[in-house]
């Protein structure tokens, strides 16, 4: 119950990739038959994301994952812009890829709003149309965020920025494959996304650029994938990435309504079989497998980590920051007393997750809970 982290590879993904590993090794740039095999392997890919997103092959660059996705957009608007200006806005969140690029851009002279949350995690659109000044060259909102799992509202903030000609990012590598995420409806410019959270391979991920925007490349080379990012291309993982995404977008409305039947009866069961214990993000605005919630008197580690004995894997946080003691900076954004933020546990739903397995992990956390408050002198 960690799908948040990462998912199990589809077997139909594992299938599609596996011929790229052995008969069809080519190099998508060689002239050759081996190679043309490869190339058609990499268009046919171009073709299957952007069918997603409603956006043109052109318009999709293939990356390391979720995190150079980020940093590619980011980075390379900073610096195809920067004699515009070098203003960036972004909402304080953000995952650390978008965090701590913004952070490095700032050491190099750049300047950087934080946008505040409310206490359910939503950016006022409001407060992003007062931040933007003359000298505002970007902003960076992730679409659902990968702690609370608040949804937040992307196309008003894109209709705010293009007002005032400035450009958009968003972080869909929680909501792809969970909730629509075509380009119609967000409006952005820019939009980064990470196979391996919608049960495809690791290491691989893409990032949308406007076909209007002359991104400027973080990798030079050869001048892959239209220039924007040179290196031989990963085609087993970018073929796994296509299938991933082909499949999220058949199952999209059957996956939905499923995982928000197991997530709203386990925030029930939870709510219900346990005192003094509080869902985090907005109840309704969130994706459909994020339940986030906070425990108090007790540690979401010692939690975490007895639900291990017992066979299950869930979340104190953000997986990629999880080894860390600070509080997280989510929570903290929502003004949740730091040792409220200390009992917290984050179970992300997926597809092969079943009701029997919610009861069960429910049956477990009541136990648990109960457990650990007997011998908490907090409680």
């Amino acid at each position: 119950m960690d799908h948040g982290a990462t998912t199990r590879p589809d077997p139909e993904v594992i299938s599609a990739m596996l011929p790229y590993f052995n008969d069809l090794f080519g190099n998508a740039s060689s002239l050759h038959t081996f190679g043309r095999e490869a190339k058609d392997a990499l268009n046919r890919s171009h073709e299957k994301v952007a069918r997603l997103l409603g956006a043109g092959p052109e318009e999709i660059i293939f990356t390391s994952g979720g995190t150079e996705s980020d940093n590619l957009a980011i980075k390379g608007i900073a610096y195809l812009k920067k004699n515009k200006g070098k203003h960036i806005i972004a909402s304080v969140i953000e995952h650390p890829a978008v965090l701590n690029t913004c952070m490095y851009l700032e050491e190099a002279g750049y300047r950087v709003t934080y946008i505040p949350v409310d206490e359910m995690g939503l950016v006022n659109p409001g407060d992003v149309e007062a931040a933007i000044t003359d000298d505002t060259i970007l902003i960076s909102i992730m679409h659902a965020n990968n702690e609370i799992g608040t949804i937040q509202p992307i196309s008003e903030i894109s209709r705010i920025a293009h007002e005032r000609d400035v450009l958009v990012h968003t972080d869909a590598v929680q909501s792809i494959g969970k909730i629509s995420t075509t380009i119609a409806e967000l409006g952005v410019d820019l939009l980064s996304i990470s196979a391996h959270k919608i049960h495809g391979p690791k290491g691989v991920g893409a990032l949308y650029v406007n076909k209007g925007i002359k991104l400027e490349s973080l990798v030079h080379g050869g001048g892959h994938e239209m220039g924007k990012r040179s290196g031989t291309e990963n085609i087993p993982g970018i073929v796994g990435l296509a299938k991933a995404i082909e499949l999220s977008e058949q199952r999209l409305d059957k996956d939905a309504r499923y995982l928000t039947g197991l997530r709203d009866t386990m925030i029930s069961k939870i709510t219900n079989g346990i005192s003094n214990c509080y869902l985090s993000g907005h109840p309704t605005k969130r994706l459909p497998n994020n339940v986030n919630m906070r425990f108090s008197f007790v540690e979401g580690e010692s939690i975490m980590l007895m639900l291990d004995t017992k066979g299950v894997a869930v979340s104190t946080g953000s997986a990629c920051s999880s080894g860390s003691l600070e509080p997280s900076h989510v929570l903290t954004a929502l003004n949740i007393p730091p040792v409220e933020i200390h009992g917290n546990l984050r179970i992300t739903l997926g597809r092969e997750n079943t009701m029997e397995e919610v009861d069960y992990v429910v049956e477990n956390l009541v136990e648990i809970v109960d457990k650990l408050r007997a011998i908490s002198p907090l409680a």
